[in-house]
């Protein structure tokens, strides 16, 4: 995948690398934004959870995506956790330099206007799906958010993190996709998800 911004413009503006370790949190839903953010190495999930533990992802972010932009360009607070998913290896920019960046480089900026849109739609088409209350058509929404291609593919996701990203009880999708899987919309072998 290509990164949002090559590695070495964002050293060059200068982003210095922190790492993390898996579980360590990164940004704290409430903080004040101050650097643009891209993974180098690993991966992070941002979510989101209530005063019981329960959780729901915002999304998740690998290698070459940056993540938590929005409040940047809004002098706005992170509205959600953000969480090193695997060790992890985060480009840091301050505000300023990369606001900088975007002056000038018009390509980058119309990128990250095409990016902030497709969240925008993501997040539309996301929350649709989750109004719906029937648990099968959430599931099946969130799998076809996660498919590459046409063909079956194995799901990367555990049930818990499917639970977190639609809503659901963990109880509900595996009761859920064991009726998937009877009506051959999804292949479990070994426990794993097939698309």
């Amino acid at each position: 995948m290509k990164p949002q911004i090559d590695i070495q413009l964002l050293i060059s503006y200068g982003a210095f690398c922190k790492e993390y370790e898996k579980g360590e949190i990164i940004l704290f839903e409430g903080d004040d934004a101050h650097f643009y953010l891209q993974v180098v190495e690993g991966s992070v999930k941002m979510y989101n959870s209530n005063e019981e533990g329960k959780e729901f992802t915002q999304g998740y972010f690998s290698c070459g995506q940056s993540f938590g932009e929005p409040p940047l360009f809004i002098d706005e607070k992170y509205p959600a956790f953000a969480m090193a998913f695997q060790n992890s290896k985060i480009a840091k920019l301050s505000k300023e330099r990369f606001f900088k960046i975007l002056d000038d480089f018009p390509q980058i900026q119309q990128q990250f206007l095409k990016l902030l849109a497709r969240r925008i739609h993501n997040k539309a088409t996301t929350s649709k799906d989750i109004i719906n209350q029937k648990p099968e058509f959430r599931i099946q929404a969130f799998l076809d958010s996660c498919k590459k291609n046409n063909q079956r593919e194995l799901i990367t996701f555990t049930r818990q993190e499917i639970a977190n990203f639609t809503g659901l009880r963990v109880e509900t999708v595996i009761r859920t996709l064991s009726k998937m899987k009877q009506k051959k919309i999804v292949e479990i072998v070994n426990h794993k998800i097939y698309y």
